[in-house]
């Protein structure tokens, strides 16, 4: 089991207070796993594993707890019998009527130490809000980055070199469970196709009561084969019109916003370097793992350069940062990424393989006046870095602790 040093040094100061630990992201990228470090930590500290109580929602067995109520007077009833502070873990905890009042009510009836999990972006708006207002912190849970996949690739591949790790990866994604299928391609891309289906069915279509599935399939196939590009609504419903299927961009945007609360794509807005606002009009959106666009839709290699674009964005958020698209003039910087009052430009391309393609990876930086570090990434192996932006191959880009 990979620690995820990552996130549990952020958790980490949370554990033992009482502030309710929120860990969401999308279906099966290890939150689960997550809440067993946790416990694992919290028994080094010298907690009894007596002192938990752990509810997988998702377990048949535990269906009779999918209300608030039946929940409350199970935990009640399972508290008064444990000496000592009680530490709660419940797995995608969305799955339970009205949690959110038995959530807060432990919190005043208890001595205890709660985290729960969730697939869906709305765990944290509207009735949460109200109930647990400042009184929750949320952590945002990812596939493997680059880092953790080779950690987890070299257990059953030893001597793979990080070139051969990458293009694995490229393909793969960062999905944990794929390595206790060894990587076996055939197995994997099933795997990541039943996972697609769960996603969309459980977390989108049933969430949602979305009753036009066929028009809902279509704009995720859309999306995922323009990751990386800007577009509005008004494109994909013009685009659908053209494919015999009407539809307002209205209601583009209701099924985009259901696939962005399941963390089935992740939207990026732009932003106007000159005026300093955020545009609403053109957004970008990533893949929440690139390995479900290669199983599901193909053409990871085709579209290397988007790929690479979606692996770069996902590691910014990982690490904090708060990502838009920079427009100035008539140009876009791939990425402005803000964290703690510092910020990073990044460029994004697969080679720089012409000077044309070098002055335009590059000359995007002509016209940003300040001292801020600026990127091109590729997967050159040389070092082309001038005028003091940085080139740095992608490979080692990913791998480096910090950027500096």
């Amino acid at each position: 089991m990979i620690k995820r040093e990552a996130y549990m040094s952020r958790i980490r100061p949370f554990i033992g207070n009482d502030l309710v630990k929120v860990l969401t992201g999308i279906r099966r990228c290890g939150k689960s796993v997550m809440l067993e470090l946790i416990q694992e930590e919290i028994m080094a500290s010298g907690v009894d594993p007596s002192q938990f109580i752990s509810i997988n929602f998702e377990n048949m067995s535990n269906a009779s707890l999918c209300t608030a109520q039946a929940l409350h007077d199970e935990i009640i009833c399972r508290a008064a019998q444990i000496s000592g502070k009680v530490y709660l873990f419940f797995d995608e905890i969305q799955e339970v009527q009205d949690w959110e009042t038995c959530i807060n009510s432990f919190r005043v009836e208890l001595d205890c130490d709660i985290y729960i999990t969730g697939s869906n972006a709305k765990l944290l708006s509207g009735e949460l809000a109200t109930y647990l207002a400042g009184r929750y912190v949320e952590f945002v849970i990812y596939p493997f980055s680059f880092d953790e996949f080779i950690q987890l690739y070299r257990t059953i591949f030893p001597e793979a070199d990080v070139r051969t790790c990458f293009n694995r990866y490229l393909t793969a994604g960062g999905m944990p469970y794929l390595a206790n299928l060894r990587y076996e391609e055939t197995a994997c891309r099933q795997y990541l196709q039943d996972l697609f289906n769960s996603v969309e069915l459980k977390d989108i279509v049933q969430r949602n009561k979305v009753r036009d599935v066929d028009m809902l399939e279509r704009i995720i196939a859309y999306v995922t084969a323009n990751i990386g590009t800007t577009f509005s609504s008004t494109a994909i419903s013009k685009y659908l019109k053209s494919e015999g299927r009407s539809v307002s961009p209205e209601t583009v945007l209701g099924y985009l916003k259901a696939c962005t609360d399941a963390f089935l794509f992740y939207q990026v807005k732009r932003q106007d370097l000159r005026g300093k606002k955020i545009l609403t009009v053109n957004e970008k959106y990533y893949v929440a793992d690139h390995g479900v666009r290669e199983a599901v839709f193909g053409g990871n290699q085709r579209d290397i350069n988007l790929v690479l674009e979606n692996i770069v964005y996902l590691e910014l958020l990982r690490r904090g940062y708060v990502v838009t698209v920079g427009k100035i003039g008539d140009k876009e910087i791939d990425f402005i990424c803000e964290s703690q009052g510092n910020r990073l430009y990044i460029q994004v391309a697969y080679l720089l393989a012409s000077e044309e393609t070098i002055q335009r990876e590059f000359g995007v930086y002509e016209r940003v006046r300040d001292n801020y570090p600026k990127y091109v990434l590729t997967l050159d192996e040389f070092d082309m870095s001038r005028d003091g932006i940085k080139h740095r191959n992608i490979r080692d880009f990913l791998l480096e602790k910090e950027w500096r």
